[in-house]
């Protein structure tokens, strides 16, 4: 189904669960993110990033701050973030989020992994970065392809991202 037909049909069917299966929060969730992935795909990232704020939200309020699925939500709005060019945004949220990341996943999980990894593109690809938001960013990066490396092998998205900031370094950023 196209986006376009899927989109009406998200809608009436999140509207239906929120009133009829309020306590279900896990049919609200599902129905949510196939909303979000509608609406990316609609370019309409602003309208699915607010939604995938409320799903943090709410995961902090049923959950905590330290359950894998608020975190994975965390990640969500970060991502988020760095697609519609919010640095600031980017920068700040998950600099609070990975504390808690660290402590609850772990240094070595995957999804502390990329939340290291959205916190080095926001300072990199930034507009009004600095030398040192780049730096950063570097050794960031070295940390997460290091990890990587020794977890899952070669070749993961955090080695181009590092490419990248090597050449901007390079440039003389």
């Amino acid at each position: 189904q196209q986006p376009e037909e899927a989109l009406p049909v998200l809608e009436a069917t999140l509207a239906l669960n929120r009133r009829y299966f309020s306590s279900h929060d896990a049919l609200a969730y599902g129905t949510e993110k196939k909303l979000c992935v509608c609406l990316d795909a609609l370019e309409r990232g602003d309208e699915s990033h607010i939604i995938k704020r409320e799903i943090y939200d709410r995961r902090v309020a049923t959950l905590g701050v330290s359950d894998e699925r608020t975190i994975t939500s965390a990640m969500h709005v970060s991502a988020s973030s760095v697609s519609l060019l919010r640095w600031d945004e980017c920068k700040t949220f998950t600099r609070n989020q990975l504390p808690t990341a660290r402590r609850s996943l772990g240094a070595d999980h995957e999804n502390t992994l990329k939340l290291k990894a959205l916190l080095a593109s926001s300072l990199c690809l930034d507009p009004e970065n600095t030398r040192d938001d780049i730096l950063e960013a570097q050794t960031i990066l070295q940390d997460v392809v290091q990890r990587q490396r020794r977890i899952f092998g070669q070749g993961h998205y955090a080695e181009d991202l590092l490419s990248e900031v090597r050449a901007r370094l390079a440039e003389g950023v």
